[in-house]
């Protein structure tokens, strides 16, 4: 059985999940034919060629860790040794004479260690795992060194024999030589195997985008276990056939030096590749051998060439071929592979999809709560999802939602409550075990596997549900159930003829259908949905509704959706959240003339504060942005957004969620780069620039969550803020620490307190004022009121009021009635676009013309 998709690269590249079966096998065995053949024309030897080969099966070892599985590590050297000394002691105090058994008892001694070692240091991650195998490699290579009754110590461990295999004399070179290739020739079968296996896919994907894998139901940490013990054992055996080469065994092969050669050949070949690793290392003696002629400092030059090939080659030398192969044959482009796109309507859910009805609750949460620090995110939520229909979770920014999905799907565990589905305590389950029980998601920002096709994509979802799946040897092509599922549901979404275009190249839409089909490719027994329809054009959110409210029929759907008026008309059942409690549930009708529910969005219309409201000075405005459109990744955020502030002016940027307010803010301070439009502060233009920039230039910026440095005494957070800004009074209004305090009296009293340990109302007065730190002369406040008690608002608002007086202010909050009552003029947004402009007093006085403008 074959797919499309299966047979896109036929090179041996992993990153495409399905090697050839034959052509790295045949490429590799050529090579190895050839090998001895061209060393002499190069000036060098069989021993040259069987040495090349030995290193080409350690490279190919760590390229299972490093290519593969994408975990970086500088100490692989010493598996290579252990394998060596292994190897040696058995044949030395055991197995005299023999070359099969002590090279066989090195791969089983190391893969033990390997696992045991693996499961201590895989639960690091990034740097912190590639300095636990570098520290590996320093601590090997000092005990061999100093051991000297065991391993020799400096004067290694010699007096070793190559023995023979019946009537072949191996310390022949030829005879040693052929030896070595077919063991290579084995290491490459088994690596294409293991590439084209369902376990070799997997290990891909968690390359690609780890906590994907997971949430597909993937036991993330068992692959990445046997990905390591796997690439343990092959390092190994490469160790052993090295003592065997040399006779001898010295420290130096587990030395850290060694290891950093090691993943240079990788990194130079090709880490994606099947061969690639086999091309560092011709690369890499190649040069060492003809270079060394010259120069004793040749390992200078490699140093420099190995710099090079990770700036402006990442790929190796592959990528170099690749590249050229591109120049003269041109691929399709990603418009051109949708352009054979084919939509079929009114096909029926896949057969495997379809689920029998139920009656009752299928899900119930109570009392669940989670706190991030002093921020309470869910306190105490309690809610039913019954088996049958689309239940649609709303609020406003900050309510909850997205963290109380992050907890039904294993993201984090609770801090108190219980999780329930059909009757089973789920609560703290990892996500891969949510998964396996029937909890399936798609996410705010879509999470794909951005390297592997389309048809990859949703052939990794709809394997992790089969038990066959997750073999080791079987080969991927010929299960067939997995494709039969795969190609339904690819029909089903509308994506059938661009199953071949590399889902990390769609349009935002198409990756919005795959992210969707990743999580139904799951059967899932409860489907959440995380904002399915954000940022797409109006034909495509038809679209996506439709898909859902057909899966709504089927299988039971938890939606978070911005767009209140289509999730309301989709939701049989609709829970309203606010400051991480459910305010009700109820029927959409019901929601929907809730006169609490229209507070949430638009407030009471009753502030109990006032600010010193002032007319505002003619005069050039302090910011002004002229058709400004940012995109996150494929989609379009802010469309042609045009506003100006006045230098002592506060402007509220008001809109529903998921209008765009805070990507406007993090355009403006250049966290988000607009792709185009204009920035103008104070007559500079800020587009181009970056944020380092652009805070340099007077512009303070307090995220949502406030961002301080956990751990920090709020002394040195104040310190950070002005460490590299301005504060001479050149780009802004000077404030001084003095002033700061007598703005925040409670953080004189807390100056040495860590920043964590203060309640949420004094965490956000820190942001604030560490924002004020350096020169400033615009604000930039993303929900500055966001959980804090009305005690707090109410200062943190008089604090505001007066700081009008000095600088200008672009407030976000979803708190209408304070920040109405706090600001001069208004903008707001809709789908990224500026729908109003004007005072704010009329809205805050006239909640009927506030709710015409905010709400449904």
């Amino acid at each position: 059985m074959s797919s499309p998709a299966l047979s896109l690269e036929a090179t041996g590249g992993v990153g495409a999940l399905a090697p050839s079966r034959v052509r790295p096998l045949l490429v590799g065995g050529v090579g190895l034919l050839l090998l001895p053949v061209a060393m002499p024309w190069l000036g060098l030897t069989l021993g040259n060629a069987a040495v090349l080969v030995i290193l080409a099966i350690a490279a190919t070892g760590l390229n299972i860790l490093v290519g593969w599985t994408g975990l970086v590590s500088f100490g692989h050297g010493t598996w290579f040794g252990l394998g060596a000394y292994a190897a040696a002691l058995l044949q030395r105090h055991l197995l005299p004479g023999q070359i099969l058994l002590p090279t066989a008892g090195a791969i089983l001694f190391v893969a033990v260690l390997a696992t045991i070692v693996g499961f201590l240091v895989l639960r690091r991650r990034g740097v912190y795992f590639a300095l636990m195998t570098l520290a590996l490699s320093a601590l090997t290579f000092t005990i061999a060194f100093r051991w000297t009754e065991v391993t020799g110590g400096e004067d290694g461990l010699g007096g070793l024999e190559r023995g023979g295999l019946g009537p072949v004399d191996l310390d022949d070179p030829l005879a040693w030589y052929l030896f070595v290739a077919a063991v290579g020739f084995l290491v490459l079968w088994f690596c294409t195997r293991l590439a084209r296996s369902p376990v070799g896919h997997v290990l891909v994907a968690i390359r690609e985008r780890q906590e994907r894998a997971a949430f597909l139901g993937y036991p993330v940490d068992r692959y990445r276990l046997l990905a390591f013990v796997l690439s343990a054992a092959i390092t190994a055996l490469a160790g052993a056939l090295s003592a065997f080469q040399h006779y001898l065994v010295t420290a130096e092969t587990t030395s850290v030096a060694f290891s950093g050669e090691l993943l240079a050949m990788v990194v130079i070949g090709g880490m994606h590749h099947l061969l690639g690793p086999a091309l560092g290392v011709v690369f890499y003696l190649l040069f060492r051998e003809l270079l060394s002629i010259w120069t004793g400092d040749w390992l200078l030059w490699f140093g420099l060439v190995f710099v090079a090939f990770v700036l402006f080659s990442p790929e190796g030398l592959v990528g170099i071929a690749r590249r050229v192969r591109a120049r003269l044959a041109p691929p399709p482009i990603a418009a051109a592979a949708m352009s054979g796109r084919r939509i079929h309507t009114g096909l029926p859910l896949p057969a495997f999809l379809r689920q029998p009805k139920r009656e009752g609750v299928l899900l119930a949460v109570e009392g669940v709560s989670k706190r991030f620090g002093g921020i309470r995110a869910v306190e105490g939520v309690t809610l039913e999802i019954l088996g049958q229909g689309i239940h649609a979770l709303i609020g406003p920014n900050g309510a909850g939602k997205t963290t109380l999905f992050n907890l039904l799907s294993g993201r984090f565990p609770p801090d108190a409550g219980s999780i329930r589905l059909d009757g089973r305590e789920i609560a703290g389950a990892r996500p891969d075990q949510a998964c396996r029980l029937g909890i399936a998601r798609s996410f705010q920002i879509t999470h794909l596997f951005p390297g592997l096709t389309v048809y990859e994509n949703l052939r990794l979802a709809v394997q992790a549900r089969h038990p066959v799946g997750f073999s080791l040897w079987r080969d991927v092509e010929d299960i067939a159930p997995i494709h039969d599922e795969t190609r339904e549901l690819v029909r089903w979404l509308g994506l059938d003829g661009m199953e071949r275009a590399i889902a990390g190249d769609l349009s935002y839409g198409g990756q919005r259908l795959v992210d969707l089909g990743i999580a139904l490719a799951s059967a899932p027994r409860l489907l959440l949905l995380d904002e399915p329809m954000a940022g797409l054009a109006a034909a495509e959110r038809e679209r996506i509704a439709g898909l859902v409210a057909e899966i709504g029929r089927a299988i039971p759907v938890v939606i978070v959706e911005h767009d209140l008026d289509r999730v309301l008309a989709l939701a049989d059942r609709v829970t309203v959240m606010n400051e991480g409690r459910v305010l009700l549930t109820a029927t959409p009708a019901e929601v929907r003339a809730d006169r609490r529910v229209q507070e949430v969005y638009t407030g009471t219309g009753r502030a109990n504060v006032s600010a010193s409201r002032r007319t505002l000075a003619a005069g050039p405005p302090l910011l002004s942005v002229r058709g400004l459109r940012t995109f996150y990744g494929a989609s379009l955020v802010l469309d042609s957004v045009d506003l100006e502030c006045g230098a002592r002016e506060i402007l509220a940027v008001l809109g529903r969620n998921g209008a765009g307010k805070s990507t406007l803010l993090k355009s403006v301070c250049g966290l988000v780069p607009a792709a185009s439009g204009s920035i103008d502060l104070a007559g500079r233009e800020l587009r181009g620039l970056d944020a380092a920039q652009i805070a340099r230039l007077g512009i303070g910026y307090v995220p949502q969550g406030r961002g301080l440095f956990a751990g920090l005494s709020v002394r040195h957070n104040l310190e950070l803020g002005r460490l590299a800004r301005p504060h001479a009074g050149k780009t802004g209004v000077v404030w001084s620490e003095r002033e700061i305090l007598e703005l925040f009296p409670r953080l004189a009293e807390r100056l040495d307190t860590p920043a964590d340990y203060l309640s949420g109302g004094e965490q956000q007065m820190v942001a604030i004022a560490r924002a004020l730190s350096g020169d400033v002369r615009l604000l930039l406040l993303d929900e500055p009121f966001e959980g804090l008690a009305p005690a707090v608002v109410e200062e943190l608002f008089g604090v505001l009021d007066r700081l009008r007086e000095r600088v200008a202010i672009l407030i976000v909050d979803h708190d209408l009635d304070h920040v109405l009552a706090l600001a001069d003029r208004v903008v707001v947004l809709e789908r990224g676009r500026v729908v109003h402009t004007g005072p704010a007093r009329p809205l805050l006085d006239d909640l009927e013309e506030r709710r015409r403008i905010l709400w449904l």
